[in-house]
């Protein structure tokens, strides 16, 4: 079963290359919020996580949240919302039917309230650390609780709970995944390391095999080189450890099948 896809994006960040990958410059760069609208065969249209929106810049307008914005300049507009992009593309935020959350900072929930139908698809352990966290214990982590408010549960189904399967051969060293559908057409696949509960999400697609692997890198740079951002960088936000076993099993995964296309959430090379 293929699933169609294409990337949007939904505002950029700015901060040094360093912080992304080792030997990077300490020039400011963008890094793109980059969002897939997937179409799936019986399911209709979904999500991989939501980018920035109005929700992120209400949400850090005061302090002490506003710290989110100073510390890594943001750079967004109403008409990069998701929701503005797909209704210029002829849809409604009412016809997404799922939205798929690689974890819960801030650049990849930040319109998740613009799609108030929508089943919301998420790893238990995220949801758990970002409510079990003070509002200031949650900023240091790079997480705003208001984006993901606890009105949400209702419509949370957790990664977790999907049925445990083995992943076909073609995505080794990746072994195990979660059937999200039950159908064999969209496995979530858990990348330890950078936030908690930090899940990828893999499908066929119209060519092969395509590994939505958000910030597990942040660029297929990182992958390729095996480059992990400085111990610095991940230790701030995650496990570093964990960051690395996670990249260099994507960095196998990469010179083994040179066609499956590996898609991180910040990578410039992938703006639409």
């Amino acid at each position: 079963m293929n699933i169609e896809w294409q990337l949007l994006e939904a505002g950029h960040c700015t901060h040094p290359e360093i912080s992304s990958r080792n030997g990077g410059s300490w020039r400011p760069c963008e890094f793109p919020a980059l969002v897939t609208l997937l179409r799936h065969p019986q399911r209709g249209w979904l999500l991989f996580d939501t980018g920035y929106g109005q929700a992120f810049a209400d949400a850090t307008r005061g302090l002490p949240e506003a710290m989110h914005r100073w510390v890594t300049p943001v750079s967004w507009t109403p008409h990069q919302a998701i929701a503005a992009q797909i209704q210029a593309r002829g849809l409604n935020p009412g016809d997404i039917g799922h939205v798929l959350v690689s974890h819960f900072h801030g650049d990849h929930v930040g319109a998740l309230s613009d799609f108030p139908r929508a089943t919301i698809w998420c790893a238990q352990a995220g949801w758990d650390d970002l409510h079990g966290r003070s509002r200031i214990n949650a900023l240091t982590k790079g997480l705003l609780p208001a984006l993901a408010p606890p009105t949400l549960r209702d419509r949370l189904h957790f990664f977790e709970r999907a049925p445990a399967v083995r992943l076909p051969a073609e995505l080794a060293p990746f072994s195990e995944g979660h059937d999200i559908f039950q159908d064999g057409s969209l496995y979530a696949v858990s990348l330890p390391g950078h936030a908690a509960g930090h899940f990828g999400v893999c499908f066929h697609g119209a060519k092969g095999w395509v590994f939505l692997v958000a910030d597990a890198a942040w660029s297929v740079r990182a992958i390729t080189e095996n480059s992990p951002p400085p111990r610095w960088a991940t230790a701030l936000l995650g496990d570093t450890d964990a960051y690395r076993r996670t990249l260099a099993s994507l960095h196998a995964l990469s010179h083994r099948r040179r066609d499956v296309v590996l898609v991180p959430s910040h990578c410039r090379s992938f703006r639409p």
